[in-house]
């Protein structure tokens, strides 16, 4: 997913790519990552995750103490335009709504926001801030 985007940096991929799967791996273990693969042609073609996070509570949710972050949503260039991301994020909400989380939230590329504006999901005011890498 990473890789298709503008200008990835290999030796960071690298990095991120040797840690994600046990840090997935474990959050697996405790119910807090959900994921989703499709199969095409003997091969993953499309994916999701929901990521499970504590909470405190909140307007949007004053009965909960979780949110629900989807993330790693990637639908392979052929496989495109044919309903699978649709169906991962309903896969994903429905979960979320199971579990009676109401706030489910994700960034998204320029390319993938009329996926989940169809969905409901809308721009919010988050702000972010990266601590500058020290050499």
């Amino acid at each position: 997913m990473f890789a298709s985007m503008p200008n990835p940096q290999d030796a960071i991929l690298d990095a991120m790519s040797r840690s994600i799967e046990p840090w997935v791996q474990e959050r697996m273990g405790e119910g807090k990552y959900l994921g989703w693969i499709v199969e095409g042609n003997r091969r993953a073609v499309a994916s999701v995750g929901l990521l499970i996070v504590d909470w405190p509570r909140h307007p949007f949710h004053p009965e909960g103490n979780q949110r629900a972050y989807l993330l790693n949503v990637f639908i392979e260039p052929d496989f495109r335009r044919r309903g699978l991301a649709h169906g991962l994020i309903e896969r994903c909400l429905g979960e979320a709504r199971r579990r009676g989380i109401r706030v489910v939230t994700l960034h998204s590329s320029d390319a993938g926001r009329s996926v989940y504006e169809k969905f409901g999901f809308h721009a919010t005011s988050e702000m972010m801030y990266i601590e500058p890498a020290t050499k």
